[in-house]
């Protein structure tokens, strides 16, 4: 007889409420991901995105709710453990000055290294640096300080630094801001072959036609989400619509789905 042991998901979210300044922004979220699969988070302008994304990476407080990464609740993990994990880049996380491109992105090594430090990186830790820097066009900037680059490169590095880290599980706030087309483009090939490769990847997206290149969308409106599904799922398109208010339309363009403007 053939046994078959099936893993807990990467990530089980069950409903998890969080407030912020005092107000509710989360109201009962359910949600959760297998490996290899990414999933954009779209919704309006406050409704409670990033507020989740913090959520799930463990970075505030739930006030109801369990949330659970391969069946062990997120808080039983050790620090280390659930840095090397999960990977989080926020909209502004700080990068600090006086530090080489280089530098910066190592520190997503740490968790690997623990008290040692980026003095002790190995060959594997050298390589996954140099790959982040690759994916995300940095590897002529590597010895450029922070201070010195634009904001789209400074967005870049954040980028990189999260990707070297080579985490199971990636939660990324808006990891397309600032950055121009080539590099959304590149970005977008990352994560499409992150996905593939085995990775999963949370990822809120501004640009609706980015988002519909995922390979599930979570439509969120006022702290609940309202639809999630495959991102060529008519129930889906419909539901983009809705919260933003019929002022785009999902329409097929040459074998792929955009969000086309609606004046």
């Amino acid at each position: 007889m053939t046994v078959t042991i099936t893993q807990p998901p990467v990530l089980a979210a069950r409903n998890l409420c969080a407030e912020h300044d005092g107000k509710q922004v989360l109201h009962g979220i359910d949600l959760w991901l297998e490996s290899g699969c990414w999933l954009a988070l779209v919704g309006p302008n406050g409704a409670g995105k990033s507020t989740l994304l913090r959520c799930l990476a463990g970075l505030q407080t739930l006030t109801a709710g369990h949330l659970k990464l391969r069946g062990r609740d997120i808080f039983e993990w050790q620090p280390l453990q659930r840095a090397a994990y999960l990977s989080w880049m926020g909209q502004q996380d700080g990068l600090g000055e006086g530090l080489t491109v280089r530098d910066t992105v190592a520190l997503g090594r740490l968790p690997f290294l623990g008290w040692m430090g980026l003095g002790w990186m190995r060959a594997a830790d050298e390589h996954a640096v140099m790959q982040a820097m690759l994916d995300t066009g940095l590897e002529t900037l590597a010895n450029r300080r922070i201070e010195t680059l634009s904001g789209g490169e400074q967005q870049r590095v954040r980028l990189a630094r999260s990707l070297c880290v080579n985490a199971h599980l990636m939660l990324l706030d808006e990891p397309t801001s600032y950055l121009d087309v080539p590099h959304q483009r590149l970005l977008t090939q990352v994560l499409q072959r992150e996905a593939r490769a085995g990775r999963t990847i949370i990822s809120s997206v501004h640009d609706l036609s980015l988002a519909l290149l995922a390979d599930q969308v979570a439509v969120i409106d006022q702290g609940r989400i309202v639809a999630v599904g495959r991102s060529d799922d008519t129930l889906v398109h419909r539901a983009i619509e809705q919260v933003f208010r019929q002022a785009v339309s999902i329409q097929p363009v040459q074998e792929r789905w955009v969000a086309v403007p609606q004046l």
